[in-house]
């Protein structure tokens, strides 16, 4: 009974049919430039290119909401000028409180 199915065994891998495709597959997982390895690099940087995306589409967002804010309230624009830029009114005196 083991020598027969060790003889079946035998027959199909000295089956030509039989080591093309496995050559085939081999190829295909391994060596070819759409192999399974640089498929799964592919995604992983996919992956990490998305979130990426999100991160820069909500600072997006978040500037257009600012903007919006600045254009439609002056009280608003002279805050940031104040604050960003060191804007001030004649006469006026800024100190700068920096800490360590």
């Amino acid at each position: 009974m083991k020598s027969q199915s060790s003889n079946i065994l035998l027959r199909i891998i000295k089956n030509f049919y039989f080591l093309i495709g496995v050559s085939f597959l081999v190829w295909m997982i391994f060596f070819d430039s759409n192999s399974l390895t640089n498929q799964r690099k592919l995604d992983k940087s996919i992956e990490e290119l998305e979130s990426e995306k999100a991160f820069y589409q909500q600072g997006i967002e978040e500037m257009h909401k600012n903007l919006k804010e600045l254009n439609s309230d002056p009280s608003e624009l002279e805050k940031f000028a104040r604050e960003k830029y060191l804007f001030k009114k004649k006469g006026e005196k800024i100190y700068l409180l920096e800490s360590e």
